[in-house]
């Protein structure tokens, strides 16, 4: 009694092992699932070359190249075979199997042409129905993650198995001939002449050409004409179909090196981008070395996707949602330098607007908690919500401006200090200088709104001075000596504003801007 119970556990060990070699769970298996493929495919590629030579023909094991790689191929589908049948349950359904159908008329065929030094080219074609298993493949491979990717490929693989597939009993056939005639009504056609006489017939088209002459081929096309024309007519729509609803605005964000980005989210608008560019990207800023990376579930109008173009070497936009882990990836959120969330400022509920920017956050600071997040806020009581958020950090660049509170900040400061609210909303404008030559009141006043607010690294020439000599000092010579202490500065431009990072000592005698040009230190002492 424990000699059998003995015998089934090492049968079912033997099945079980050879189950986990031939799956897709563990590394090994997907390892040789797809070395099968593309085995298989090499295989198929063989039988393309030697497609250009007669069916059948007398070739040398040592001296045929070919021959010699497709037996090393054909062992490795046999042993394969071997695995796939101690793994299947059901061992009689395993021999109908498409797969196990396309080794039967392969396989053997090779080792007799070894045996007899005689090639017959035969079925080698059902190799292309390996061709099916094209999207389970690039699946396993992680390739393809989408219903309609997965989808879009196996149709595509599908058809052009059968197409080929179908090419191969055709070109048989017809450089055979029939049995029954003595093989004395061939035809010389070449593969590929099969391949063209199937899409004209598969399309209706028929243009006569090339034509079967054997009545084993015509009788072939007969019922290939009902199936393929049925697939031609389904298969092709659906996959122009797939092929036509793909995202236009998919795929991922390619980082450059030394080029930072930032992702842009939340009300996405024509209006609302317009002026974050105008902004972001003025002339007054100097060079912005940033690309800004826009992400939004809408496709962009003709307006908004003009607006991109113009745009196109600083911005790009991407369909997709902050709240799907998978878009964050596409915009390389966790490299990224910044996340702004912008806010609907005209919504009729300002507090579920504020809601949905939260919940952009809290997706993002999930996906990557260190992303330096600024969001704006409708109300001000919604901030606290913020603090929540466990990787919320207001000291690490984390921040939420909020519209009213600004408004009402504004409207008070303006009681104290008359015209203080405008002179604050001047400096976090861009705006450029607009020249004009009265010397009216409007002149000055011009020359005040071109002005914006900076902040620059200080040099170390600065260290211990009053701040009436470091201001009467912003326009000195500059000398290649930082600090690294930082300064709010007030001018019309970047370019004024980085003159104080190389403020030197020595030369203090030049007060024109225009004169001033970079120089090495040691040149003057």
């Amino acid at each position: 009694e424990e000699a059998p119970a003995s015998e089934v556990g090492w049968m079912t060990s033997v099945k079980d092992w050879a189950g986990v070699m031939i799956s897709a769970q563990t590394l090994t298996g997907r390892v040789l699932v797809v070395l099968v493929f593309a085995l298989s495919i090499g295989a198929l590629g063989i039988y393309f070359i030697d497609s250009s030579d007669p069916i059948e023909s007398c070739q040398n094991f040592y001296k045929d190249f070919t021959l010699q790689i497709d037996m090393a191929f054909n062992v490795f589908f046999l042993l394969y075979f071997g695995l796939r049948f101690i793994a299947a349950n059901d061992k009689l359904w395993f021999w109908l199997e498409v797969n196990s159908v396309v080794d039967f008329f392969t396989v053997p065929p090779v080792f007799v042409s070894v045996y007899l030094n005689r090639s017959w080219l035969g079925l080698r074609f059902l190799r292309a129905l390996r061709l099916i298993q094209f999207s389970e493949i690039l699946q396993f491979l992680n390739i393809l993650k989408t219903s309609n990717s997965i989808k879009l490929v196996n149709l595509c693989s599908i058809f052009i198995s059968t197409w080929l597939t179908a090419a191969g009993f055709i070109h048989l056939v017809e450089n055979s001939g029939d049995p029954w005639e003595n093989f004395q009504n061939s035809q010389s056609l070449s593969y590929w002449e099969c391949v063209y006489l199937l899409m004209v017939t598969m399309s209706t088209v028929g243009y006569g050409d090339v034509y079967a002459k054997t009545t084993l081929g015509r009788l072939f096309m007969v019922f290939f004409i009902l199936g393929g024309l049925a697939m031609f007519a389904s298969y092709v729509p659906e996959i122009i179909e797939l092929i036509g609803n793909r995202k236009k605005y998919g795929g991922s964000y390619s980082a450059v090196n030394g080029r930072k980005h930032i992702v842009v989210c939340g009300h996405i608008t024509l209006e609302s981008v317009s002026n974050f560019l105008k902004d972001f990207l003025h002339k007054d800023r100097d060079d912005v070395n940033v690309e800004i990376v826009f992400l939004h579930n809408i496709s962009p109008n003709l307006e908004l996707e003009a607006l991109f173009k113009r745009h196109f070497t600083q911005v790009e936009f991407y369909q997709g949602s902050v709240l799907n882990p998978h878009d964050l990836a596409r915009v390389k959120i966790e490299s990224a330098d910044a996340c702004l969330i912008l806010a609907n400022k005209y919504c009729a509920d300002p507090d579920a607007e504020d809601a949905s920017n939260i919940m952009r956050v809290i997706s993002i600071k999930n996906y990557h908690p260190k992303i330096r997040i600024i969001t704006q806020m409708l109300q001000y009581h919604n901030k606290a919500h913020l603090l929540n958020i466990p990787s919320w950090n207001w000291k690490e660049g984390d921040d939420a401006i909020c519209l009213a509170e600004l408004k009402a900040g504004f409207i008070a400061q303006s009681c104290l200090a008359q015209g203080l609210s405008t002179m604050l909303a001047n400096l976090f404008s861009m705006r450029s200088f607009i020249e004009i030559e009265e010397d009216t009141w409007q002149k000055y006043y011009l020359e005040g709104v071109a002005n914006e607010m900076y902040t620059e690294y200080l040099s170390s020439a600065f260290v211990g001075l009053s701040f009436p000599t470091v201001s009467s000092s912003s326009t000195r010579q500059p000398c290649q000596d930082a600090g690294g202490n930082t300064g709010f500065f007030i001018a019309s431009d970047a370019k004024e504003v980085k003159r104080s990072i190389f403020h030197c000592k020595v030369v203090d005698d030049i007060t024109d801007p225009k004169r001033i040009k970079k120089w090495l230190y040691h040149e003057y002492i």
